[in-house]
Formats: structure tokens, C-alpha cells, sequence
């Protein structure tokens, strides 16, 4: 890996800050667009000729707060440069030899540092398919960081999972849904267990998907062999369970992890959930994630699905493990081996595709490289995960109010510079590029 000082973490720099160029946000672009920022929050964003630099209030529109005489860092970016959202990733297992799934807090605050400085300013740390005593311990190490503001919650990715769709899930620790089970996970989560991937045709399913909802948990449809109604119906049930929970923090409709990978391809006469999920999708009622590094799907693939359903029900998402930002080599996906050779990681014991090594940003700049239009790829990257996530008054976007997350790329969306809660971080160069 490579570090980019530009600029260098500052601690003598002013807590209010002036940024021009071209602003991406909300599926818009503003080519003379300017990020106002005061502390940790954004006070402006938008067309640089619409900003009164008499005032810098985090107040309602509106309201006056003049500041006099202060002063103002002014970064003004090279032409071509742009000004991003902080990313935001929902299904994210690691990297930089730091790792979710095995729950060790250092290795934990490894990723987690990484992921910011790499332009993931929000994110879950997802685990994966284990013992009830493994997950319950590494719940309670992430509780802990959620709190502190490192993480926006927890993502299990399992264990009520299909054996015949497991991918790179211990087969050993799969079970069928056990609500015993998953009250103590819930306890143990102390509200911060945000989105849980679950197969829909399993024994008890409809009795889980009830017992989510009732908690603010985001059902995410996914390592399952299914069929297409079977998906569907657990999909509606998602949602009115979400659509009346009363929880703020849910951004009401169900996900499907990973669409594609970890479910039946689709056959003319056996479409599987796929057929289910791409409607759902459509018209709004889910929400598809896309690991759209390459590995995972075929760039034509992402294209069709954000042909199909829009950009604004996608969600961009790495699946990323220890080895994102690093080189090919021998790592671990909680307790199971995986080589990494030429990028791509699989699973020693089966050669399954074991997580990805691309950082979000990579992912946004493959979407783009696809075909999708920047503006597309940036809003599936934060507002419609900071949707998902109930987040959107929070972050996934560059608006007076939200806390000042911002990343600052140049013309070939390679990372220049990272903005969290108003601090500049160093930004981080990814080997996965």
C-alpha cells in the first residue's frame, strides 16, 4: 500500500473548511460545486456561487449565525477532481489484515482504520456462520465499537443459512433457525445488530423474519436455494414486518445479500429467487447488494441489474476480507483458510469464492467502468445504504446538517483524500486497484 498525503492530517488546521470542485451527491453532479464544513458537520454543499461566506451556522436553513473574522482552511481542487460522500458499505468482513469474522477487537480496529482511510466512512462489521459462543463474544466486541463511533452496527451473515449455498460459510456451524438462539444474539446485541442474512426456505424462517422486524433487524435474503415464490412471499413479509415496527432505524424494506452469488443461477424454467428479488428491487419494496468487483459479477451483469431496477435500489458493497488493500497471499476468513492469487480470494477446503479484496471505492470505480454514469454508482455507494440503515439525516450524502464525511478523488476516482467527522484522515492507496 501506498500513502497519498493530501493533505496530511492537520492538528493545527481550523476546525472550518472550504473545499471547491466538482460535487457528486444525491445523483446529481454540480461541476463548481463547494463542501462547507464547520467541526463535524457539513454547512453547506452545493453551487459555489449559492454560498455567503458570512456565516457558517450547523443550525436549521435559515438561521443567522454570523462568525466574524475566522479562519478558514481552503482546499481547491486540481480540474477533474471530485467531492464524494463518504462511502458507506452494509456487508463488509475486513482488511488490511484486519478481521470482523474472528472477533479480536486489534484485528477488528485494524480493518476499521483501513475502511475509513480508504474513503468507507460508515460501515458494519459483518460476521460470519459460527459457533453460538464465537458469535456471541465477537457481538459484544462490536457493540463496543459501534458505541464509540468506529462501526454503524453489526451484520451476521448467518448462521441460519442453506448448507446447499453456504459459499464460504463452516458448514459445521450452520443450522436451521433457532429463535432460542437468535433472542440471545439479540441480547447480546444491545440494538446494534442492524441487518442478518437468512435463507427463507429453512424450517422457521417466517417465525425468524417476525422476530427481526420486531427488533429493528433488516431480514437480507441470501445464501439460500430457494425458489422464486418462496422468496418472494418471505420478501413482502420483510417488509410489513420493517413497515410496522415502529423502529426509526431501519430504513423499512428487506435487503438480498450479494445478489447472485450464494443462490441458484436462473433457468427458463426454474428462475429461483433471483426472479423474486429483481422485482422486489423495481419497485422499491428491496434493495439488491452488488459485489461489483469484477470477481463476484460480470461488469455487464451489474449493468443489466441497475438497467433493470435503478440505481436508487442498489446497493454497492465489497463482501471485503483481511486481505483487501494488501497483496496475494495466505489469510483467514474468521477460522477458515483462504489464499488470495491475482486478487481474487477462495476458500482453501472448497475453492469458493471467499469474500473480496477491493475496498468500496475500487467497487464504485468498476461500476463505473461498466457503464453505470458516476452519479449512478456514488448514490448506490451512500444514500441508499445510509437509507437502508436508517441513517439518511446522518450520513450518505453532502448536506447542511450531516456530519462531514467526504472523499476527494481525481479524475480517475483514485482516493486523494479523506474527510471523517471533519478531521482529515491519510488516505490510503488500494493494492486492489
Amino acid at each position: 500500500m501506498t500513502s497519498i498525503a493530501s493533505p496530511e492530517p492537520d492538528k493545527t488546521s481550523t476546525d472550518r473548511k472550504l473545499i471547491t470542485g466538482t460535487l457528486v451527491n444525491d445523483g446529481t453532479v454540480i461541476d463548481d460545486g463547494l463542501l462547507a464544513v464547520e467541526g463535524a458537520r457539513i454547512t453547506y454543499a452545493g453551487a459555489a456561487s449559492g454560498f455567503d461566506s458570512s456565516g457558517f451556522s450547523v443550525g436549521p436553513p435559515g438561521a443567522a449565525h454570523s462568525v466574524g473574522s475566522v479562519d478558514v482552511e481552503r482546499l481547491e481542487l486540481p480540474a477533474g477532481s471530485f467531492i464524494l460522500p463518504g462511502l458507506v458499505d452494509i456487508h463488509n468482513h475486513g482488511g488490511n489484515g484486519g478481521d470482523f469474522p474472528g472477533g479480536e477487537e486489534a484485528s477488528a480496529r485494524r480493518a476499521v482504520d483501513f475502511l475509513h482511510r480508504s474513503g468507507t466512512t460508515t460501515l458494519l462489521a459483518s460476521m460470519v456462520t459460527a459457533s453460538r459462543e464465537d458469535l456471541l463474544a465477537g457481538i459484544g466486541v462490536y457493540v463496543g465499537m459501534t458505541r464509540e463511533g468506529l462501526l454503524a452496527g453489526i451484520h451476521l451473515e448467518g448462521p441460519f443459512l442453506s448448507h446447499a449455498r453456504c459459499g464460504a460459510q463452516n458448514p459445521k456451524w450452520l443450522r436451521e433457525p433457532d429463535l432460542g438462539l437468535m433472542a440471545e444474539l439479540i441480547e447480546a446485541g444491545r440494538g446494534q445488530i442492524v441487518t442478518m442474512t437468512y435463507a427463507p426456505e429453512l424450517p422457521g424462517a417466517a417465525g425468524l423474519v417476525d422476530l427481526m422486524t420486531a427488533h429493528g433487524i433488516t431480514p437480507s435474503l441470501g445464501h439460500t436455494d430457494c425458489d422464486t415464490a418462496t422468496a418472494a412471499a418471505s420478501l413482502a413479509q420483510a417488509r410489513d414486518g420493517l413497515s410496522s415496527s415502529g423502529f426509526a432505524k431501519t430504513g423499512g424494506r428487506p435487503t438480498v445479500t450479494h445478489l447472485f452469488n450464494g443462490m441458484p443461477p436462473m433457468h427458463h424454467r426454474s428462475p429461483g429467487p433471483v426472479a423474486a428479488c429483481l422485482p422486489a428491487a423495481k419497485a422499491g419494496h428491496a434493495a439488491v447488494e452488488l459485489v461489483a468487483d469484477d470477481t463476484h459479477l460480470d461488469p455487464r451483469t451489474v449493468r443489466m441489474v441497475f438497467d433493470l431496477v435503478g440505481a436508487g435500489n442498489v446497493l454497492l458493497v465489497t463482501d471485503s476480507m483481511a486481505a483487501a488493500g494488501l497483496s496475494d497471499g495466505r489469510y483467514m476468513l474468521g477460522p477458515s483458510p483462504v489464499t488470495v492469487t491475482d486478487g481474487v480470494a477462495t476458500l482453501d477446503a472448497t475453492g469458493s469464492i471467499a469474500g473480496g479484496t477491493a475496498t468500496l471505492l475500487d467497487v464504485v470505480r468498476r461500476t463505473c467502468a461498466a457503464g453505470i454514469p458516476l452519479q449512478d454508482a456514488v448514490l448506490a455507494a451512500t444514500a441508499v445504504p445510509a437509507a437502508v440503515l436508517g441513517l439518511s439525516s446522518e450520513v450518505g450524502g453532502l448536506r447542511r446538517g450531516l456530519r462531514a464525511d467526504a472523499v476527494i478523488v481525481d479524475g480517475g476516482l483514485r482516493l486523494t483524500s479523506v474527510l471523517r467527522q471533519g478531521s482529515w484522515l491519510r488516505a490510503w492507496e488500494s493494492a486492489a486497484s
